[in-house]
């Protein structure tokens, strides 16, 4: 039997406790209230705005609002380049349950759609980031209500816009394409990228942790949408001259191709097309040889397309009229030990007789009159050896050296085309001088109304002179009689030059050129082409060139609605036609 205790007679209790200890004890709690009452206050009162951000960090997010980006239209207002909605798929790999066998099915029709392997998606879905990972961006918009369809936890979407390019691998060059974010890469899209792009609105909200908006906070900022823009390019134009090139490249076994069509009146840039090509939004393995704006940003050196304005230079300065006598005679010219040589001996020509046949002598006999700082001046004036003026990115000068460099030699060649280097879009528009009655008028890739206003590089009468001295060289006894077409008038200059690789020209390597314009007595277009490296067919310009110019200038015309100004079947010649390098 346990004995009762009498807490009461504890000695404990019964010694008196100090009244001081019991108001320290109670002081020290009511100090304690006051402090954490005084923390609170300040957290929420006075000094909030850390503890603001640290929860809007995890619950409130600023949602961006993609601006639909504007339309590159052609001048017939022709869609080139337009935004539609695209579904882009992310993920919170952590929330998708792959160990379920039915939502490893929804996975396998999830990458059917996205066209995706599946042991890719599910390395996406292991990624380091748990919390989000981007699994695909700019599906198809029905695409991505399929998905949607799937109702996998964990797998959601975002509206966004992706480009589309009607014209394709057509008019690449010209419009060019933006990356997955929308922003400009090449072409027209990245020259004119903040005109098109606009400026992106936002949306302040407060999400859950699964993403979904559970509430808007504060003012919506609605997006600006980038402006329309229109070029001068014409689709149709563009279509045909890419086909043409395309065929002939193909047909001549060639490496690659370029052609410009420029409006003689106006300065814009009409047609611009590269072969090969790509199609913009579909650049899976694209090579630099697809993406390569060769009319712009290549240079070579130009050969005999060279030579009308080295005879205008002559004309010009009152030392030849067009019926001067010139003795080319043997074929062969000596000059600081190198041989300047025609492919022909072609004896007495008239200085109209040198461009009809291309004589590199009697060019060459003309240019050793001038001073090189003559030729230096009018070769500039025209173009040469500067950058283009043009809204378009990728524009290079190409090479004209200072004159006071240049030995007699090198004057002599580059009377005919060797030792400077141009692009073949300044090649077209340098020919606006012959065309627009001596002055050189500056190129757009915008549409424009009005007329060009140029600058004087020859005189009315000298363009005029050069002009039917370009009608010869494309007609009968011509090196360009290949150019001919049926019912326009057309001038023009071939040209044919060796590639150099390294130090020295390549052996059996050419790039052929035809550079001119229709009708000539009122040119409305000049059209340049360029044909890199032609093996099948011959290797001039006048037998690979003229014909694309012809089809080229024949088309563009009728489609212009210029009137036929000769009645006339095309004087196409049935044997090679030999002509300079």
């Amino acid at each position: 039997m346990s004995r009762s205790v009498l807490y009461t007679s504890s000695p404990l209790l019964a010694s008196k406790t100090p009244v001081w200890r019991s108001k320290f004890i109670v002081a020290l709690i009511a100090l304690g209230f006051v402090g954490l009452g005084a923390r609170a206050a300040y957290v929420q009162v006075l000094d909030n705005a850390f503890f603001q951000r640290q929860g809007e960090v995890r619950f409130a997010r600023t949602l961006e609002l993609p601006a639909n980006r504007g339309k590159i239209l052609d001048r017939n207002g022709l869609i080139l380049a337009s935004s539609v909605p695209a579904a882009s798929i992310w993920a919170i790999p952590e929330d998708v349950e792959q160990e379920d066998p039915e939502v490893r099915a929804k996975l396998r029709e999830l990458a059917r759609l996205m066209d995706m392997p599946l042991p890719e998606l599910t390395a996406k879905l292991a990624d380091e980031d748990k919390t989000f990972v981007w699994v695909k961006r700019q599906l198809d918009w029905d695409v991505g209500q399929k998905i949607a369809a799937l109702g996998i936890k964990g797998i959601y979407q975002r509206k966004e816009y992706k480009r589309q390019y009607p014209e394709g691998e057509a008019a690449a060059h010209v419009v060019g394409f933006t990356n997955v974010e929308d922003r400009g890469q090449e072409g027209m899209e990245l020259a004119f990228n903040d005109l098109l792009a606009g400026k992106a609105g936002s949306r302040r909200v407060i999400k859950d942790r699964l993403g979904r908006v559970v509430e808007g906070v504060g003012e919506d900022v609605p997006p600006l949408d980038g402006r329309d823009m229109q070029l001068s390019i014409d689709s149709k134009v563009q279509f045909f001259a890419y086909q043409k090139l395309r065929d002939q490249v193909a047909k001549s076994q060639a490496k690659a191709g370029s052609v410009v069509v420029l409006d003689a009146i106006t300065g814009e840039v009409l047609a611009l097309a590269n072969y090969p090509s790509y199609v913009p939004d579909k650049r899976k393995n694209l090579t630099g040889e697809q993406l390569r704006n060769r009319a712009i940003t290549d240079t070579f050196e130009p050969g005999s397309t060279m030579k009308p304005f080295t005879i205008g230079i002559a004309l010009e300065s009152g030392r030849v009229k067009p019926e001067t006598p010139m003795d080319t005679s043997p074929g062969r010219l000596s000059m600081g030990g190198y041989t300047i040589s025609d492919t022909h001996n072609y004896g007495l020509l008239t200085v109209a007789g040198v461009i009809q046949k291309s004589s590199n002598v009697g060019t060459t006999k003309l240019a050793m009159q001038m001073s090189s700082r003559e030729m230096w001046e009018t070769f500039s004036a025209a173009g040469f050896g500067q950058k283009p003026q043009i809204a378009f990115p990728g524009a290079v000068s190409g090479r004209l050296r200072p004159y006071k460099t240049w030995r007699p030699v090198e004057q002599a060649t580059m009377s005919y085309g060797y030792g400077l280097s141009a692009s073949l879009f300044q090649m077209a528009r340098s020919y606006t001088v012959f065309a627009h009655d001596g002055s050189i008028i500056p190129a757009t890739m915008l549409k424009s109304t009005q007329p060009a206003v140029g600058v004087p590089v020859f005189s009315q009468r000298t363009a005029d002179q050069v002009r039917k001295m370009l009608e010869m060289a494309a007609g009968p006894g011509g090196t360009g009689q290949r150019a001919q077409t049926q019912g326009y008038s057309v001038g023009g200059k071939s040209g044919t030059a060796r590639k150099q690789v390294g130090k020295s020209y390549a052996a059996g390597k050419y790039r052929a050129w035809f550079t001119g314009m229709a009708p000539i007595d009122k040119p409305r277009i000049i059209v340049a082409v360029m044909v890199d490296e032609p093996t099948v067919g011959g290797v001039y310009g006048g037998l690979v060139a003229a014909p694309v110019f012809s089809e080229v200038v024949q088309q563009t015309l009728r489609m212009m609605g210029v009137q036929p100004d000769i009645d006339v079947k095309p004087q196409i010649v049935a044997n090679p036609v030999e002509e300079s390098l």
